[in-house]
């Protein structure tokens, strides 16, 4: 199979500097590590009967991220009938994401890849994956099936957006609209916002103000405008105890390359 081979990351946040999405980056592990650690994960899902489920990344070291913050990118994967270059087809997960544009990073599109490009190029092979109950597993892929991915796109893109409203969006954002549209059955913008305010807890992130105002005055896809005067985005992590807070969520875990499961969340 040909593999795009592409690295998008959506949230860099580090505790100097913050950074947006790009696209291409260099090859930080052997290809065969990354295709294996791919494979780990894909099988991991697989054994736990996941036809749909929520995957992340780092996009940078682990050390370098604003506290409580785990991973930069997440997206949903689901099981599916994949198309080879040879005409042939195979099955494994689609990732379903939304990324920065890397020319225009005040914009972001809505990119298909597969578990070798979701990885190519991170500092760390270690991954963040929720696997929603079944139900909900079901309503993500008919949501996707209806579009509702395409629906709930906001192209104005902010790496910090504000998940309780509709200005800006990023990839968790995003991804948490898709889920709120497949939980409520609705791609009412202002409905699910409203839902969203109810129901979900956002992460804090505590970055300099004064960073963040330079950021926001010299940096493309950064912007504060959608905030008061704490900042608030969406995450891997708050999804994750958003979901496992409503019983939604069978399993939460981070998984590095050739090492177990771990679980993320002390509740689980």
């Amino acid at each position: 199979m040909k593999w795009t081979y592409a690295l998008f990351s959506c949230l860099l946040l580090s505790k100097a500097a913050i950074a947006g999405s790009q696209q291409q980056q260099k090859q930080t592990f052997p290809v065969e590590d990354v295709t294996a650690f791919a494979k780990q994960v894909e099988h991991y899902a697989a054994k736990k009967g996941a036809r749909a489920f929520i995957i992340a990344r780092m996009g940078q070291a682990k050390k370098d991220l604003p506290k409580g913050v785990n991973f930069t990118h997440s997206a949903l994967a689901i099981y599916s009938e994949i198309a080879l270059d040879n005409g042939e087809t195979a099955k494994g997960y689609a990732i379903y994401n939304l990324y920065q544009e890397p020319k225009d990073k005040d914009k972001s599109s809505l990119v298909t890849d597969y578990p070798v490009d979701f990885f190519w190029g991170v500092p760390e092979l270690t991954a963040g994956i929720i696997i929603p109950d079944s139900d909900l597993q079901s309503r993500l892929i008919e949501a996707v099936v209806n579009g509702n991915n395409v629906t709930l796109h906001n192209s104005n893109y902010s790496l910090i957006s504000n998940p309780y409203t509709t200005k800006y969006q990023n990839c968790n954002e995003h991804l948490l609209d898709l889920i709120n549209s497949a939980i409520y059955q609705t791609t009412d913008k202002q409905q699910l916002k409203a839902n969203t305010k109810a129901y979900f807890k956002p992460q804090r992130i505590r970055v300099n103000r004064a960073k963040l105002a330079m950021g926001n005055l010299f940096m493309d896809g950064v912007s504060t405008d959608d905030h008061g005067t704490k900042i608030y985005t969406t995450t891997f992590t708050s999804i994750a105890k958003y979901l496992s807070s409503y019983d939604l969520a069978s399993n939460v875990i981070t998984l590095s390359y050739n090492q177990p499961a771990r679980q993320l969340l002390a509740s689980n």
